[in-house]
């Protein structure tokens, strides 16, 4: 059972790549995922990866050709976990096999509920999700928008397999692609910050194990005092920066940087990519 008391039924996942991955390990760790799980990848090397998975089944599609149709038609959850420009005919090929009700839901960035409704029809219940690569650990931020016809019922279980991984935010779908230049590519420009300043410490003398060390452990640690403190980031940043002391100077520096220039200018850059994947 969840947290929330909604059982996970039987979920299968479709291309469990980077994405489908990262979900597949943070349901396995979760230990929730009791009617089991159904992975798909081409490869027999990628599907042999993820074989020994407690209450998973790994299907490789080279050595299994209706791999996808057999794990579909057995889920009440499918997961569409494959690139973008492979979804149209993933869910051409499923389609005949999915039963009334089972739920579908898009890892795929980009591609659109309408896109999911041209070829599945209105039987099937749509919700496009955007979750992020911390779903490994439990840390995810998940974009929940459900399409049209889609029960409250559907999304509570939809949100319960993903609350296994991390936090939910139910958004329109009109701000998913929005959602995804923030807490999707987030880690991302996260982990760039953390190579960054971990360059700074080499250059001021210090060896590769000890700037990571410093380096990893301060955004861990400053990570964890946001989350324990309940503040305002502003208000911890003013915490720390004394007047006239060194800190100070340094925020000087990045406030001239324009980094709320910089941060608009890169997530404008994402959703612009993303509308791209939207239109084909």
């Amino acid at each position: 059972m969840t947290s929330n008391g909604v059982s996970l039924p039987p979920i299968a996942i479709l291309g469990a790549g980077s994405m489908g991955g990262a979900i597949l390990h943070g349901l396995v760790g979760s230990g929730l995922a009791v009617g089991g799980v159904t992975v798909t990848n081409r490869s027999a090397q990628k599907a042999e990866a993820l074989a020994g998975l407690e209450g998973v089944t790994s299907v490789a599609l080279e050595t299994q050709q209706d791999g996808n149709t057999d794990a579909a038609a057995t889920a009440d959850v499918v997961l569409i976990g494959v690139k973008p420009a492979m979804v149209p005919d993933l869910l051409r090929e499923v389609a005949p096999v999915l039963r009334p009700g089972t739920i579908v839901v898009s890892l795929a960035a980009g591609v659109t509920i309408a896109t999911y409704q041209a070829i599945l029809g209105e039987r099937i219940p749509v919700l496009r999700s955007m979750p992020n690569t911390p779903a490994v650990v439990g840390k995810a931020v998940t974009g929940l928008a459900a399409g049209h016809g889609v029960t409250p019922a559907d999304v509570a279980v939809v949100r319960s397999l993903f609350e296994t991984v991390g936090v939910v935010i139910e958004v329109p779908e009109s701000q998913i692609d929005a959602l995804s230049t923030i807490s999707g590519s987030g880690p991302a420009y996260v982990f760039l910050l953390i190579e960054e300043l971990t360059k700074a410490a080499r250059g001021k003398g210090f060896d590769e194990a000890q700037a990571r060390l410093m380096v990893e452990q301060t955004f861990i640690g400053a990570a964890a005092l946001l989350e324990a403190s309940g503040e305002d980031p502003a208000e911890l940043r003013r915490r720390v920066t004394s007047p006239k002391g060194t800190t100070e100077r340094a925020i000087a520096v990045l406030h001239s940087a324009r980094l709320d220039v910089v941060f608009e200018s890169a997530t404008d850059a994402a959703l612009a990519r993303a509308r791209e994947l939207a239109a084909g």
